[in-house]
């Protein structure tokens, strides 16, 4: 497959600046486009009013529960509406946490579970196992909840689950896979909530920050069955060639038999805010704008690849989004995300693209990998920028080090946390 080192690093120079300013202006405005449609509170006053929550039974009352990167304003939103008594726990990421009046609130570790989330898992646990039949238990669940909620199953511990996640993470599988494995491991994922509450009903609401939004793999799917079992997760696992590198406990846990449980109690899991719906949101503030037709998943090298391709073909003044969520497979040692390194690759392409272009591509959530960039915004010029600060982008991109290479060019992505999780969004401006 063709790479960036295919073309020279610069292209055209005959776009006037100030065109490249409006086009960056243009694409920051439509991931804000993105980022609003995915709002939380919005869309669960959406649903709220679409399907509201059972009340209790008597003498029952209400347990809610929100986890994950907006569960303080869905938690926010969800009391405004419930009736009294409700008893609140809400667990989220350091930098999304503020109080919340009458909620208990826990700041836990993400992307790397911490001890802060082991006590919060024990916690929901200890909640939903004193639930009764009277009682009503609602979910708010979103993008971060799998990290941010271990509840690691017997015999394992939670550094035995930060070296998976660690593991998981380097080796670049889909979040599909990741999530398979994940389940596996613990108590509360796969289903393990709803096991926990019964009897007391559970409805959960749920902001899709997966591709397809398949509710297994939101936040490793608390309220819905398991994607496979221990033997798919250690097929898998050897299949990858990560096996030799986990703990003995945990490949001790998988290749134990499958315990026997009954069925999995009902829940009623309800979508309210996905990646779709946020490109669809971008497609819509920019008339005459292609939306993709297929989401951009699997490895950021082939990504840019298809996006190196849309943009060597379509017309001219041509807006393209995308949308998904790619991986990176380490190799280096650098610093950057998986939509630093896509705009990167993307930037170095610009030889082959051959005409004047801006493209963004950013994490809705604000936070791309284990930085505080929520992306890249790029352009054809970007590649000189980043020689002419002294930067050897093709030996940064190397090492994984697309962070320090975009932040030369003045091509990093900053908005801050933004709450919402629902994948990444990408614009192609020509």
């Amino acid at each position: 497959m063709p790479g960036p080192e295919d073309g020279p690093e610069d292209g055209p120079e005959d776009g006037p600046e100030d065109g490249r300013e409006d086009g960056r202006a243009e694409a920051r405005r439509l991931f804000d486009v993105a980022v609003a449609a995915a709002d939380p509170a919005a869309a669960l006053s959406r649903a709220f009013d679409a399907q509201p929550p059972d009340r209790p039974g008597p003498g029952g009352r209400t347990i809610l529960i929100a986890v994950g990167k907006a569960a303080v304003p869905m938690a926010r939103t969800a009391l405004s509406r419930l009736a009294a008594p409700v008893e609140v726990l809400i667990v989220t990421n350091a930098e999304n946490a503020s109080p919340v009046q009458g909620a208990r609130l826990r700041a836990t570790g993400h992307p790397v579970p911490n001890e802060a989330g082991a006590a919060a898992g024990e916690e929901v646990l200890s909640l939903l196992t004193r639930a009764t039949a009277a009682d009503r238990v609602v979910a708010l669940i979103s993008g971060g909840g799998s990290a941010l909620l271990p509840a690691p199953a017997p015999g394992l511990t939670l550094a035995d689950k930060a070296a998976v996640n660690r593991a998981l993470l380097a080796g670049g599988l889909p979040i599909a896979e990741v999530n398979l494995i994940r389940q596996q491991l613990s108590r509360l994922k796969g289903g393990g909530f709803l096991r926990a509450a019964a009897p007391a009903p559970v409805a959960a609401y749920i902001l899709s920050d997966v591709v397809g939004d398949d509710l297994a793999a939101i936040a490793s799917g608390p309220t819905v069955a398991p994607l496979g079992t221990r033997a798919d997760a250690r097929n898998l696992l050897i299949r990858r060639g990560l096996w030799d590198a986990l703990p003995q406990p945990v490949r001790t846990h998988l290749s134990a038999p499958e315990p026997q449980a009954p069925p999995l109690p009902p829940a009623r899991n309800l979508l309210i805010g996905s990646n779709r719906l946020s490109l669809q949101a971008m497609a819509a503030a920019h008339p005459g704008a292609i939306l993709a037709d297929a989401p951009l998943e699997g490895d950021v090298a082939e990504a840019a690849e298809r996006i190196i391709l849309a943009a060597k073909e379509a017309p001219p003044g041509a807006c393209l989004i995308f949308g998904g969520e790619t991986v990176v497979t380490l190799k280096g040692k650098g610093l950057g995300g998986r939509n630093q390194e896509l705009a990167l690759r993307v930037a170095l392409a610009a030889g082959r693209i051959g005409r004047p272009f801006v493209f963004l591509s950013g994490g809705t959530d604000g936070r791309d990998g284990p930085t505080e960039a929520a992306g890249g915004i790029v352009d054809d010029q970007s590649g000189a920028r980043m020689r002419a600060a002294g930067i050897d982008a093709q030996a940064r991109l190397a090492d994984n080090d697309s962070n320090p290479a975009l932040a030369a060019s003045g091509d990093l992505l900053m908005t801050g946390g933004t709450g919402p999780h629902v994948a990444d969004v990408q614009v192609l401006l020509l």
